[in-house]
């Protein structure tokens, strides 16, 4: 039996003040999330500002995580870009690394297109990789990208694609859709990007998650996506960050946790969460995990 997907953390990505990757920190976040039980890092998606990081970057910070001797079987490569062209290049040179998937969202600058239209996108970025394409997770996350991915799109995917198209991350908050797509694709790894949704997708036969809550809960999180576990303190948790930009909220509990202020910036059009949210959300996370923070 092919082993489960598990927990990857959606690793956030710390910034110098310059405005550069801080590369050293970047990679003792990775190492510690994979020490506390993740499966795997994903560099570069939602929660590691994917699609403010260049080309030459990824291949720069790839390069320098695989040095520091991190397996690329253990790294996830987030592509958020929208021309074929460009996302075929970043996902082949991460591929030819040897990385366990690629984290592929739609082209998201047009709006209200249809399922054909990105089908053809997806055709072309997986002609554009040739034989280099393999272990494509699709990723459907409609609130940043204002592009769904239907059930049906994922199926005709799968159907034409299937030794390419072998997963889906369904970040869509909406039960419903999750509990049909788990229903109709048992045979995708399907991943679940809610952790409000997260032990009961699992339960239902999802395969774990990418979670940007594992950087600063990884233990919690790990049981919820391995076992199904329901943990309502870290569901209300997600709420409390919701009450903010996700990305930088995330980056306030990574910054709290390792006593590293370097985690509290972000890069544009991303801005740093204020010095009265901080404090709402230690006090927040404080009243849930009391035990955590002591």
């Amino acid at each position: 039996m092919t082993e489960k997907f598990g927990l990857s953390v959606a690793l956030a990505t710390p910034f110098e003040i310059s405005g550069e990757i801080a590369v050293d920190t970047m990679i003792r976040q990775a190492k510690q999330s994979l020490a506390a039980g993740c499966s795997s890092v994903t560099l570069f998606g939602t929660t590691g500002e994917g699609s403010s990081i260049g080309t030459q970057e990824r291949e720069r910070i790839l390069g320098a995580l695989l040095d520091a001797g991190i397996e690329p079987r253990k790294i996830v490569m987030g592509v958020l870009v929208d021309a074929a062209e460009d996302a075929a290049a970043q996902a082949g040179y991460a591929l030819s690394r040897g990385v366990r998937n690629i984290l592929l969202a739609p082209p998201s600058y047009f709006k209200n297109v249809s399922d054909d239209g990105l089908f053809k996108w997806f055709s072309a970025v997986f002609v554009i990789l040739g034989d280099k394409a393999r272990d494509i997770i699709v990723y459907n996350i409609p609130s940043v990208t204002m592009v769904p991915l239907t059930v049906s799109l994922i199926g005709r995917l799968r159907t034409a694609f299937p030794t390419v198209v072998t997963g889906v991350k369904d970040s869509s908050g909406d039960w419903p859709f999750t509990e049909a797509l788990l229903k109709a694709h048992g045979d995708l790894v399907i991943l679940i990007g809610d952790e409000r949704h997260l032990a009961k997708g699992v339960r239902l036969g999802g395969q774990g998650a990418i979670s940007g809550m594992a950087n600063f809960l990884p233990a919690e999180v790990k049981l919820m996506a391995e076992e199904g576990r329901d943990d309502a303190r870290v569901e209300d948790f997600v709420a409390e960050l919701l009450k903010y930009p996700v990305t930088p909220a995330v980056k306030v509990m990574v910054a709290r946790q390792t006593c590293d202020d370097v985690w509290l910036a972000v890069r544009p059009p991303l801005i740093s969460i204020s010095g009265e949210g901080q404090e709402r959300l230690a006090l927040a996370f404080d009243s849930l995990f009391r035990s955590k923070a002591a």
